[in-house]
């Protein structure tokens, strides 16, 4: 039987949606006040669903304490407290929450310690949320 698992996560970061592909008028038609060039900042809320079978043993798709393990290390670590502009995953990509989305995706998928990771979804604001489960 196929069961999931969702877990949430916070993270604090910096980002300036900016391209060398378009002219500076282009940038800020584009990308209006996030193009600012000093940048600006989230907190943002990380959320990701495990699916599986359950465990008959341990009745669980995933071990939480694995997974926040997984998470600190290869999302927390490297992404919370930072200017995205400056993690080599986006230096020939803007910083988009959906690229933010699609990284975290990619840095997770196969470190996860059970389970298939099915999506993530990156809440940028209240009102704004991106989501991805793979190409």
């Amino acid at each position: 039987m196929k069961a999931y698992f969702g877990r949430r996560y916070m993270l604090s970061a910096s980002h300036r949606l900016h391209t060398g592909a378009l002219s500076a008028e282009a940038n800020r038609a584009a990308y209006g006040k996030c193009n600012n060039p000093h940048g600006h900042g989230h907190n943002y809320v990380v959320e990701v669903l495990a699916g599986g079978d359950v465990n008959a043993e341990t009745g669980m798709v995933v071990n939480m304490a694995e997974l926040d393990e997984v998470v600190q290390e290869k999302v927390l670590d490297r992404f919370d407290h930072s200017n995205l502009n400056h993690d080599p995953l986006f230096v020939n990509q803007v910083p988009t929450t959906e690229n933010l989305c699609r990284a975290v995706f990619g840095v997770l998928k196969d470190a996860m310690p059970t389970g298939k990771l099915e999506y993530v979804r990156v809440e940028e604001t209240e009102n704004n949320f991106f989501e991805y489960s793979g190409s």
